[in-house]
């Protein structure tokens, strides 16, 4: 069998910006098995993989390591291979996911996905990522993910992990996100994956689920501009809705082509 597979760098304009997604478009589901090996060969932070259904889209995401319940990247990677490659003709694309019933928008090459909000409460850091940082937070929450809120943005910046530390931690499918105000924005972000084999994820929607509602409660703004900060960047605009966040960002397609299982 011929499988398509399309490669698109998500929160970004720029091919080699923002993150890398794979997407792959069936027909019928194949087993998890196979979806885990296809998502691992492909070596990027997330595979998305969906199902055209009549009034839906079954989408789901796989890492190389395991299914995620929630990914932003690759579902405004999914919705601009739909728009830009597919010939998709509605504006508001619906997905079915792990995560309920998810709705990306799209406008003026901008793609606003609805999402959950996920606000962090107050926790205590376990003593192996303690150990791993060379810098200590100001703040520890958690919702899915820790929370880990920063002086500045330089301090994010210049964050060190020991990995091997960290590596001891298991929060699969969770991570740990680094954040402060920006210098030139509402707040800067980085996000780190624990046992994954790409360490630092270069732009995570998700993580915004709880970065949205903790920045919007602090700064007092419901609209916010957020940057990514990682080797690639990515650059995100949001909105806290209450009981769900907008997340929106551009999409950039980087290659075409197809697999084949034989």
């Amino acid at each position: 069998m011929k499988y398509d597979l399309f490669q698109i760098d998500a929160f970004t304009n720029k091919s080699f910006g923002g993150n890398p997604a794979c997407v792959v478009p069936l027909e019928n589901w194949l087993s998890d098995e196979i979806l885990l090996k296809i998502a691992k060969e492909n070596a990027v932070a997330e595979t998305a993989f969906f199902v055209l259904k009549e009034h839906k889209i079954h989408l789901r995401w796989f890492t190389p390591e395991v299914e995620m319940d929630l990914c932003g990247h690759a579902t405004i990677a999914t919705a601009h291979a739909l728009k830009t490659i597919l010939d998709y003709k509605s504006d508001e694309i619906i997905f079915e996911t792990l995560s309920g019933d998810l709705i990306v928008t799209v406008c003026d090459h901008i793609y606003k996905m609805d999402f959950p909000s996920r606000m962090p409460l107050l926790a205590i850091l376990p003593s192996n990522i303690e150990s791993s940082l060379n810098i200590l937070p100001k703040e520890v929450l958690k919702s899915r993910d820790y929370v880990l809120v920063f002086e500045n943005e330089a301090e994010i910046r210049n964050i060190k992990i020991n990995k091997s530390l960290f590596d001891e931690i298991n929060l699969d499918p969770g991570g740990v996100i680094i954040t402060a105000k920006g210098d030139d924005c509402d707040f800067v972000s980085r996000f780190f994956t624990p046992q994954a084999s790409i360490f630092e994820d270069p732009v995570t929607g998700s993580a915004h689920c709880s970065l949205i509602p903790f920045w919007s409660r602090r700064l007092n703004k419901k609209v916010l501009h957020a940057f990514q900060i990682s080797e690639r960047m990515g650059e995100l605009f949001c909105e806290d809705k209450g009981d769900r966040v907008i997340i929106s960002g551009e999409a950039k397609t980087y290659s075409i082509g197809f697999f084949m299982l034989k």
